[in-house]
């Protein structure tokens, strides 16, 4: 049950973020394992003139992806494919053919089972419930 928040500059049309959330889920579950059907997507656009990179207006576009996931469930390898992947998506849909600022990046957070869950269930205790 990941949580995705991404962060892009510049503005995009609305059309672009169903293209955005419907990748990111998706590659959530190719290299995450995540189900679809609680992965939630939340992108926050953000003017050019409000984000900088070494104190300096953008150049390029950019983007912040967050993922939040429950500690434990992936392994390295699994994390560092989703984060390529995720950045090669990023760059094709928001750089279209030109490279993203550097200071662009993909984060995944690991919180512990019992600090978050959905339908008002923690993990900790949706595991326990199937041991």
């Amino acid at each position: 049950m990941p949580t995705l928040v991404l962060k892009v500059a510049p503005l995009q049309n609305p059309p672009r973020y169903q293209q955005l959330a419907q990748a990111l889920t998706r590659l959530s579950t190719l290299h995450l394992r995540k189900r679809a059907e609680v992965t939630a997507v939340v992108i926050e656009d953000l003017p050019a003139a409000r984000w900088f990179v070494g104190s300096q207006p953008l150049q390029r576009p950019t983007a912040l992806l967050e993922i939040s996931i429950t500690a434990g469930t992936n392994t390295a390898a699994e994390k560092e494919a989703f984060i390529a992947a995720a950045y090669a998506e990023l760059e094709a849909q928001l750089g279209e053919g030109l490279p993203l600022e550097d200071a662009s990046y993909v984060i995944v957070r690991e919180l512990a089972a019992g600090d978050w869950g959905y339908a008002g269930v923690t993990q900790a205790a949706r595991r326990a419930a199937f041991i």
